[in-house]
Protein backbone atom coordinates (compact mmCIF):
# COMPACT_ATOMS: atom_id res chain seq x y z
CA UNK A 1 0.00 0.00 0.00
CA UNK A 2 1.72 3.23 -1.41
CA UNK A 3 0.29 6.63 -0.39
CA UNK A 4 2.52 9.31 -2.58
CA UNK A 5 -0.08 11.73 -1.89
CA UNK A 6 1.85 14.63 -0.28
CA UNK A 7 -1.53 16.24 0.75
CA UNK A 8 -2.17 13.75 3.47
CA UNK A 9 -4.23 15.01 6.49
CA UNK A 10 -1.60 14.65 9.34
CA UNK A 11 -3.90 13.29 11.45
CA UNK A 12 -3.56 11.38 15.43
CA UNK A 13 -2.26 7.49 15.32
CA UNK A 14 -2.29 5.38 18.43
CA UNK A 15 0.46 2.31 17.80
CA UNK A 16 0.65 -0.20 20.07
CA UNK A 17 4.07 -1.97 20.31
CA UNK A 18 4.12 -5.93 22.28
CA UNK A 19 6.47 -5.98 24.87
CA UNK A 20 7.52 -9.45 25.36
CA UNK A 21 9.68 -10.81 28.43
CA UNK A 22 13.42 -11.18 27.26
CA UNK A 23 12.61 -8.86 23.79
CA UNK A 24 15.97 -7.10 22.81
CA UNK A 25 16.00 -3.56 23.31
CA UNK A 26 16.65 -2.85 19.75
CA UNK A 27 13.27 -4.57 18.06
CA UNK A 28 11.25 -3.22 21.22
CA UNK A 29 13.10 0.80 20.11
CA UNK A 30 12.63 0.69 16.40
CA UNK A 31 9.00 1.43 15.97
CA UNK A 32 8.54 3.97 18.85
CA UNK A 33 11.68 5.78 17.75
CA UNK A 34 10.32 5.74 13.76
CA UNK A 35 6.92 6.87 14.90
CA UNK A 36 7.81 9.17 17.45
CA UNK A 37 10.29 11.24 15.15
CA UNK A 38 7.10 11.60 13.24
CA UNK A 39 5.95 13.74 16.15
CA UNK A 40 8.93 14.82 16.83
CA UNK A 41 9.03 16.47 13.55
CA UNK A 42 5.39 18.13 13.84
CA UNK A 43 4.40 15.62 11.27
CA UNK A 44 1.15 14.32 12.88
CA UNK A 45 0.28 13.27 16.23
CA UNK A 46 1.67 9.74 16.62
CA UNK A 47 1.22 8.08 20.07
CA UNK A 48 3.21 4.73 20.43
CA UNK A 49 2.62 2.38 23.26
CA UNK A 50 4.02 -0.67 24.81
CA UNK A 51 1.69 -3.59 25.51
CA UNK A 52 1.36 -7.02 26.95
CA UNK A 53 -1.18 -9.71 28.20
CA UNK A 54 -1.05 -8.58 31.89
CA UNK A 55 0.37 -5.07 31.32
CA UNK A 56 3.27 -6.37 33.16
CA UNK A 57 6.91 -4.95 33.53
CA UNK A 58 9.42 -6.72 31.32
CA UNK A 59 13.30 -7.34 31.83
CA UNK A 60 15.00 -7.25 28.09
CA UNK A 61 17.50 -9.35 26.62
CA UNK A 62 20.16 -6.56 27.84
CA UNK A 63 18.74 -7.15 31.45
CA UNK A 64 16.95 -3.43 31.64
CA UNK A 65 13.98 -3.47 33.22
CA UNK A 66 10.94 -1.86 31.41
CA UNK A 67 7.93 -0.28 32.83
CA UNK A 68 4.86 1.49 32.01
CA UNK A 69 3.41 -1.15 30.05
CA UNK A 70 -0.51 -1.23 28.77
CA UNK A 71 -2.51 -4.07 28.84
CA UNK A 72 -4.74 -5.83 25.84
CA UNK A 73 -7.83 -3.90 26.37
CA UNK A 74 -5.58 -0.59 26.52
CA UNK A 75 -4.08 -2.18 23.28
CA UNK A 76 -6.94 -2.92 21.64
CA UNK A 77 -8.08 0.61 20.18
CA UNK A 78 -5.07 1.24 18.23
CA UNK A 79 -4.59 1.91 15.00
CA UNK A 80 -1.43 0.25 14.37
CA UNK A 81 -0.70 -3.23 16.14
CA UNK A 82 3.25 -3.91 15.80
CA UNK A 83 4.46 -7.58 17.16
CA UNK A 84 8.10 -5.73 17.15
CA UNK A 85 9.86 -9.46 17.37
CA UNK A 86 9.36 -13.35 18.91
CA UNK A 87 10.43 -15.18 21.61
CA UNK A 88 13.41 -17.06 20.38
CA UNK A 89 11.65 -20.28 20.41
CA UNK A 90 8.54 -19.48 18.06
CA UNK A 91 6.03 -20.39 20.58
CA UNK A 92 2.64 -19.97 19.55
CA UNK A 93 1.23 -16.93 20.62
CA UNK A 94 -1.14 -17.04 24.27
CA UNK A 95 -5.21 -17.22 23.49
CA UNK A 96 -5.90 -13.48 24.90
CA UNK A 97 -2.98 -12.27 22.52
CA UNK A 98 -4.30 -13.61 19.41
CA UNK A 99 -7.84 -12.93 19.96
CA UNK A 100 -6.80 -9.11 20.74
CA UNK A 101 -4.85 -9.23 17.37
CA UNK A 102 -8.55 -10.72 15.52
CA UNK A 103 -10.40 -8.36 17.28
CA UNK A 104 -8.57 -5.30 16.41
CA UNK A 105 -8.29 -6.36 12.66
CA UNK A 106 -11.82 -6.86 12.51
CA UNK A 107 -12.31 -3.24 13.97
CA UNK A 108 -9.64 -1.85 11.02
CA UNK A 109 -6.55 -1.86 12.59
CA UNK A 110 -3.50 -2.61 10.77
CA UNK A 111 -1.06 -5.67 12.17
CA UNK A 112 2.33 -5.56 11.85
CA UNK A 113 4.90 -8.99 12.54
CA UNK A 114 8.09 -7.34 12.34
CA UNK A 115 11.19 -9.93 12.01
CA UNK A 116 9.96 -12.99 13.73
CA UNK A 117 6.82 -11.38 14.98
CA UNK A 118 5.91 -12.26 11.66
CA UNK A 119 5.43 -15.94 13.12
CA UNK A 120 2.77 -14.41 15.76
CA UNK A 121 0.44 -12.55 13.20
CA UNK A 122 0.38 -15.79 11.16
CA UNK A 123 -0.77 -17.76 13.78
CA UNK A 124 -3.08 -15.40 14.44
CA UNK A 125 -4.76 -16.63 11.17
CA UNK A 126 -4.38 -13.04 9.90
CA UNK A 127 -2.49 -13.59 6.76
CA UNK A 128 -4.09 -16.45 5.16
CA UNK A 129 -2.19 -17.53 1.84
CA UNK A 130 -1.23 -14.06 0.92
CA UNK A 131 2.82 -13.61 1.06
CA UNK A 132 4.81 -12.94 4.09
CA UNK A 133 8.42 -12.63 5.45
CA UNK A 134 10.57 -12.68 8.13
CA UNK A 135 14.24 -12.92 9.08
CA UNK A 136 16.47 -15.29 6.66
CA UNK A 137 17.53 -17.65 9.87
CA UNK A 138 13.49 -18.91 9.89
CA UNK A 139 12.08 -18.76 6.38
CA UNK A 140 12.25 -22.46 6.53
CA UNK A 141 10.47 -23.12 10.50
CA UNK A 142 7.95 -20.78 9.09
CA UNK A 143 7.11 -22.32 6.15
CA UNK A 144 6.89 -25.45 7.55
CA UNK A 145 4.64 -23.99 9.92
CA UNK A 146 2.34 -22.06 7.80
CA UNK A 147 2.67 -24.16 4.28
CA UNK A 148 0.04 -22.37 2.91
CA UNK A 149 1.26 -19.31 3.08
CA UNK A 150 3.91 -18.14 0.33
CA UNK A 151 7.32 -16.90 1.69
CA UNK A 152 9.43 -14.11 -0.23
CA UNK A 153 12.77 -14.86 0.20
CA UNK A 154 14.18 -11.29 -1.65
CA UNK A 155 11.94 -8.38 0.31
CA UNK A 156 12.86 -6.26 3.38
CA UNK A 157 8.70 -6.06 3.57
CA UNK A 158 5.46 -7.02 2.22
CA UNK A 159 2.49 -4.61 3.13
CA UNK A 160 -1.08 -5.74 2.19
CA UNK A 161 -2.62 -3.00 3.65
CA UNK A 162 -4.09 -4.55 6.92
CA UNK A 163 -1.18 -6.66 7.60
CA UNK A 164 2.38 -5.96 6.81
CA UNK A 165 5.43 -8.41 8.07
CA UNK A 166 9.18 -7.94 7.34
CA UNK A 167 12.39 -9.26 6.83
CA UNK A 168 15.42 -9.36 9.64
CA UNK A 169 16.40 -7.13 12.53
CA UNK A 170 17.27 -3.95 10.93
CA UNK A 171 14.55 -4.21 8.11
CA UNK A 172 12.02 -3.23 11.03
CA UNK A 173 13.31 0.25 9.63
CA UNK A 174 12.37 0.13 6.32
CA UNK A 175 9.30 -1.40 7.27
CA UNK A 176 8.16 1.27 9.93
CA UNK A 177 9.39 4.09 7.23
CA UNK A 178 6.93 2.38 4.37
CA UNK A 179 4.23 2.88 7.18
CA UNK A 180 4.87 6.89 7.63
CA UNK A 181 5.16 7.32 3.88
CA UNK A 182 1.87 5.04 3.09
CA UNK A 183 0.23 7.35 5.78
CA UNK A 184 1.68 10.77 5.53
CA UNK A 185 4.01 11.05 2.05
CA UNK A 186 6.71 10.50 0.90
CA UNK A 187 8.10 13.88 2.16
CA UNK A 188 7.33 13.30 5.60
CA UNK A 189 9.37 9.49 5.48
CA UNK A 190 12.11 11.30 4.06
CA UNK A 191 11.87 14.04 7.03
CA UNK A 192 11.86 11.45 9.11
CA UNK A 193 14.38 9.58 7.78
CA UNK A 194 16.88 12.02 7.67
CA UNK A 195 16.21 12.53 11.26
CA UNK A 196 17.24 9.20 11.80
CA UNK A 197 20.27 9.36 9.10
CA UNK A 198 18.81 6.07 7.56
CA UNK A 199 17.94 5.30 3.68
CA UNK A 200 14.73 6.57 3.27
CA UNK A 201 14.26 3.36 0.59
CA UNK A 202 16.65 0.01 0.40
CA UNK A 203 16.88 -1.32 -2.63
CA UNK A 204 17.16 -5.22 -2.34
CA UNK A 205 16.17 -7.66 0.28
CA UNK A 206 17.79 -9.41 2.79
CA UNK A 207 18.92 -12.38 0.75
CA UNK A 208 22.17 -10.19 0.13
CA UNK A 209 22.88 -9.92 3.73
CA UNK A 210 22.98 -13.89 4.50
CA UNK A 211 26.32 -15.74 4.45
CA UNK A 212 26.01 -19.17 2.91
CA UNK A 213 29.11 -20.71 4.06
CA UNK A 214 31.06 -23.79 2.80
CA UNK A 215 29.41 -26.98 4.31
CA UNK A 216 31.75 -28.91 6.31
CA UNK A 217 33.00 -31.93 4.94
CA UNK A 218 35.44 -35.10 5.21
CA UNK A 219 38.65 -33.72 4.46
CA UNK A 220 39.72 -36.70 2.47
CA UNK A 221 35.47 -37.09 0.77
CA UNK A 222 35.66 -37.04 -2.92
CA UNK A 223 32.98 -34.28 -2.45
CA UNK A 224 35.33 -32.38 -0.09
CA UNK A 225 38.16 -31.90 -2.60
CA UNK A 226 35.63 -30.70 -5.34
CA UNK A 227 34.48 -28.36 -3.57
CA UNK A 228 38.56 -27.38 -2.45
CA UNK A 229 39.13 -27.72 -6.47
CA UNK A 230 35.98 -25.77 -7.58
CA UNK A 231 36.69 -23.04 -4.65
CA UNK A 232 40.62 -22.22 -6.27
CA UNK A 233 39.33 -22.24 -9.90
CA UNK A 234 36.12 -19.58 -9.51
CA UNK A 235 37.91 -17.59 -12.28
CA UNK A 236 38.02 -20.56 -14.51
CA UNK A 237 34.99 -21.41 -16.85
CA UNK A 238 34.34 -24.37 -15.02
CA UNK A 239 30.91 -26.79 -14.79
CA UNK A 240 29.89 -29.44 -13.13
CA UNK A 241 31.18 -31.96 -15.75
CA UNK A 242 35.04 -30.07 -14.35
CA UNK A 243 34.10 -31.09 -10.11
CA UNK A 244 33.17 -34.35 -11.17
CA UNK A 245 36.26 -34.87 -12.62
CA UNK A 246 38.14 -33.36 -9.87
CA UNK A 247 36.08 -35.90 -7.66
CA UNK A 248 37.12 -38.80 -9.80
CA UNK A 249 33.60 -39.50 -9.87
CA UNK A 250 30.97 -40.23 -12.89
CA UNK A 251 28.69 -37.34 -13.69
CA UNK A 252 25.62 -38.90 -12.41
CA UNK A 253 27.26 -40.08 -9.18
CA UNK A 254 28.79 -36.53 -8.76
CA UNK A 255 25.83 -34.92 -8.93
CA UNK A 256 23.63 -37.82 -5.96
CA UNK A 257 26.48 -37.46 -4.13
CA UNK A 258 26.88 -33.57 -4.14
CA UNK A 259 23.34 -33.54 -3.11
CA UNK A 260 23.29 -36.25 -0.10
CA UNK A 261 26.26 -34.29 1.10
CA UNK A 262 25.54 -30.63 0.43
CA UNK A 263 21.62 -30.51 0.24
CA UNK A 264 22.43 -28.22 -2.53
CA UNK A 265 22.88 -29.02 -6.83
CA UNK A 266 26.54 -29.01 -8.13
CA UNK A 267 25.73 -25.76 -10.44
CA UNK A 268 23.43 -24.01 -7.56
CA UNK A 269 26.51 -24.38 -5.34
CA UNK A 270 28.95 -23.05 -7.95
CA UNK A 271 26.77 -20.20 -8.58
CA UNK A 272 26.58 -18.93 -4.71
CA UNK A 273 30.43 -19.73 -4.61
CA UNK A 274 30.50 -17.47 -7.58
CA UNK A 275 27.78 -14.73 -6.10
CA UNK A 276 29.84 -14.56 -2.88
CA UNK A 277 33.11 -13.93 -4.61
CA UNK A 278 31.83 -11.48 -6.22
CA UNK A 279 30.04 -9.62 -2.77
CA UNK A 280 33.60 -9.70 -1.54
CA UNK A 281 35.14 -7.99 -4.52
CA UNK A 282 32.51 -5.41 -4.92
CA UNK A 283 33.32 -4.40 -0.79
CA UNK A 284 36.77 -4.63 -0.66
CA UNK A 285 38.27 -4.11 -3.88
CA UNK A 286 37.60 -1.15 -6.84
CA UNK A 287 37.35 -3.56 -9.83
CA UNK A 288 34.93 -2.55 -12.13
CA UNK A 289 31.69 -5.46 -13.06
CA UNK A 290 33.82 -6.63 -16.24
CA UNK A 291 37.07 -7.20 -13.80
CA UNK A 292 34.86 -8.97 -11.17
CA UNK A 293 32.75 -11.37 -13.92
CA UNK A 294 35.81 -12.10 -15.13
CA UNK A 295 37.64 -13.29 -11.95
CA UNK A 296 34.34 -14.84 -10.55
CA UNK A 297 33.84 -16.80 -13.73
CA UNK A 298 30.92 -15.04 -15.35
CA UNK A 299 30.63 -15.58 -18.72
CA UNK A 300 30.18 -11.60 -19.18
CA UNK A 301 29.35 -8.92 -17.45
CA UNK A 302 25.78 -8.98 -18.34
CA UNK A 303 25.62 -12.66 -16.55
CA UNK A 304 26.81 -11.16 -13.34
CA UNK A 305 24.22 -8.49 -13.02
CA UNK A 306 21.45 -10.86 -14.36
CA UNK A 307 22.35 -13.24 -11.57
CA UNK A 308 23.24 -10.76 -9.07
CA UNK A 309 19.98 -9.29 -9.38
CA UNK A 310 17.85 -12.38 -9.44
CA UNK A 311 20.35 -13.43 -5.61
CA UNK A 312 19.68 -10.31 -3.77
CA UNK A 313 17.41 -8.20 -5.71
CA UNK A 314 19.86 -5.69 -6.30
CA UNK A 315 22.66 -4.44 -8.60
CA UNK A 316 26.28 -4.84 -8.09
CA UNK A 317 26.44 -1.37 -8.24
CA UNK A 318 24.10 -0.64 -5.76
CA UNK A 319 25.76 -3.19 -3.79
CA UNK A 320 29.15 -1.35 -3.38
CA UNK A 321 27.47 1.91 -3.15
CA UNK A 322 25.75 0.33 0.31
CA UNK A 323 28.34 -1.39 1.66
CA UNK A 324 31.37 0.77 0.71
CA UNK A 325 29.50 3.67 2.31
CA UNK A 326 28.90 1.28 5.47
CA UNK A 327 33.04 1.06 5.74
CA UNK A 328 33.68 4.55 5.44
CA UNK A 329 31.37 5.10 8.20
CA UNK A 330 32.84 2.36 10.50
CA UNK A 331 36.18 3.36 9.31
CA UNK A 332 35.52 7.17 10.69
CA UNK A 333 33.70 5.63 13.72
Amino acid sequence: MHNNDESVPKRGMRIAVYAFEGATMFHLSVPPMVFGEVTRQHLAEWETILFNEQGADITTAEGYRIGGIHDLEDASGADLIVIASWYSDLRAPSAPLVEMLRHAHRSGAAVAGLCLGAFPVADSGLLGSRPAVTHWHSLDEFSSRHPGTEIDRTVLYIDHGDVMTSAGTAAAIDACLHFVRSHLGSDAANQVARSLVVAPHRSGGQAQYIHRPVPELNSLSPISEALDWATRHLEERIGVADMARAARMSLRSFIRAFKESTGNTPAAWLRERRLDEARRLLELTDLGIDGIASRCGFASPVTLRQNFGVAYATTPSEYRRRFNAQRRIGSAA
